[in-house]
């Protein structure tokens, strides 16, 4: 009972620390292909199998109800400490080669999310592409904000350099 318990009480400390959730299916999965995912996963989560019962009370425990109605037959779950897009992203890599795993739901930032949702966000670029992508944003932006404060200057410049070689043909 003690096991249990300090089992219930890991799991909910897990679901309370982690970015985002996302709940598998791993049945016909060897012990070898499980650790393969693990540490294909490794840099952005931790994959713990664990009893359907205990991940129930810990998910409730933790505020989260949506996997009440997932947890059935062999489960197991992503809970993501880093990227959620890259946990996602990695998941399904490992689900293509390996089409014994199934991506059952997810939750992220406050809301469940179904096997779709899922893959969508395995869709989206990384964190670290988005960043990039962004810098570049404000970078054009403020190339073109200087070009604009350094244009009138400019133009006053090459106005005052006509005026003074007009001033000079006519002397």
């Amino acid at each position: 009972m003690a096991t249990k318990e300090a089992s219930v009480a890991d799991l909910q400390k897990l679901f309370e620390e982690s970015n985002a959730v996302l709940l598998t299916e791993y049945r016909g999965l060897t012990v070898g292909e499980l650790r393969t995912l693990r540490n294909d996963l490794r840099e952005h989560a931790t994959y713990a199998v664990a009893k359907n019962t205990l991940t129930k009370i810990a998910a409730n425990n933790a505020g989260i109800s949506s996997f009440d109605e997932e947890l059935v037959g062999p489960s197991a779950i992503a809970f993501v400490h880093g990227d959620p897009v890259a946990a996602a992203k990695a998941l399904r890599k490992f689900a293509k080669a390996n089409p014994l795993l199934v991506v059952k739901s997810g939750y992220f930032d406050g809301k469940p999310l179904t096997a779709q949702e899922v893959g969508k966000l395995a869709e989206l670029e990384s964190r670290e592409v988005l960043l990039a992508k962004l810098a570049g944003a404000f970078k054009a932006s403020m190339f073109g904000a200087a070009y604009m404060f350094n244009a009138p200057l400019a133009q006053a410049a090459r106005g005052f350099g006509a005026l003074q070689s007009k001033q000079e043909a006519e002397a």
